[in-house]
């Protein structure tokens, strides 16, 4: 049985596994925002039509103007990308030939771009025992022998974001050694824009803050991200791009979206709110649950994870599995949180397996 990659395409997912896929799929192995695109992206979606027939900016304009202004930074800081995939993508060839540290258990894309791009991938085992918590001392020790250090913060699939004295010390560390730390945002925005490190990119221009406008804003198929970071690493990357990599209806909804702030904030009480409920009733249940601050958490049930698995799929409900998340081996489950009446219908069933158990 082949497991895909990704959460998200559930049909395929149930295709993949020779199950029939049910009339109703409640998917909680994707982590985009449940309450769906801003009012703004709605209203505007019919006068982009006209947008369509002339050939976007190649710097992603409007977006990119709106994004500097938002982080308060040059717009030569700022690269947009055919979302964050694309970027990562384009960053992982700066480091072809060189060696690159990556901290597992993290999101596989990190491993699967270097490693295409003929990087030679070496990576750090977060330990379960320290509830998969950043070995800084590791790191520190391997800094002077990578070129890169890829950092996921917070992390997916653990939801750990690191303090920012860890942070602090991993950058300056890095900084003295020559290594250049990617440092992937995807979920920050779940957390709390003070959070981010591009407040402190002037400081330390060997960091990459690598941003997503999916998860938060809930348009995946638009595909739109950023890069933050000096203006020679945002050059440099922008050159291994194609002309017209951004599409203009993208960057039109993008620079809508990051006018959205209040939206953003009820996102952010929301998952809070639904996070505090899971985490309660997965440990009434015995489950390890791994302290998030993201929009997602995982868990391992006392039982076995592959088989409460299989039983939420019989019943059209979707969690990530852990097969490909290195250190995990399939143990563990990843759950995103969804809308209160979505996260109550899993709940049930859970209650219902656990206490057949």
């Amino acid at each position: 049985m082949q497991l895909p990659e990704h959460g998200a395409n559930s049909a395929r997912l149930y295709e993949s596994m020779n199950i029939p896929v049910p009339d109703r799929i409640l998917d909680f192995s994707e982590n985009c925002n449940p309450a769906g695109p801003p009012v703004a992206v709605k209203e505007a979606w019919a006068g982009l039509l006209s947008t369509i027939t002339s050939y976007p900016d190649p710097d992603g304009q409007p977006f990119r103007a709106v994004a500097s202004k938002f982080h308060q930074v040059e717009e030569q800081c700022v690269l947009v990308g055919n979302g964050a995939a694309e970027l990562l993508s384009l960053l992982a060839g700066r480091y072809r030939g060189q060696r690159v540290l990556l901290i597992d258990p993290t999101f596989s894309e990190y491993r699967a771009t270097l490693e295409a791009s003929g990087a030679e991938v070496v990576s750090i085992q977060a330990k379960e025992e320290d509830d998969f918590r950043l070995p800084i001392a590791h790191i520190l020790e391997a800094l002077p022998k990578v070129a890169a250090l890829y950092l996921c913060t917070p992390n997916n699939p653990t939801g750990i974001l690191p303090s920012s004295d860890e942070l602090l010390t991993v950058v300056r560390a890095a900084g003295e050694s020559g290594t250049e730390v990617v440092m992937d945002e995807a979920f920050i925005d779940f957390v709390d824009e003070k959070q981010s490190f591009i407040h402190q990119l002037e400081r330390y221009p060997h960091v990459i803050v690598v941003r997503s406008m999916t998860k938060m804003y809930a348009i995946p198929s638009i595909r739109l991200g950023y890069i933050v970071a000096h203006p020679e690493i945002t050059s440099a990357v922008k050159r291994q791009a194609s002309h017209w990599h951004v599409n203009g209806v993208a960057a039109e909804i993008g620079a809508l979206c990051l006018k959205e702030q209040q939206y953003c904030q009820s996102a952010i009480h929301h998952a809070q709110t639904e996070r505090a409920k899971m985490v309660a009733f997965l440990r009434a249940y015995d489950c390890r649950v791994i302290d998030s601050v993201a929009n997602y958490l995982i868990f391992a049930p006392k039982q076995d994870a592959k088989v409460l698995y299989r039983y939420l799929l019989a019943q059209g409900i979707v969690l990530r599995h852990s097969e490909n998340f290195r250190g995990m081996d399939g143990r563990w489950l990843r759950v995103g949180m969804k809308s209160a009446e979505q996260m109550n219908t899993l709940r049930e069933a859970m209650a219902n397996w656990f206490k057949e158990q």
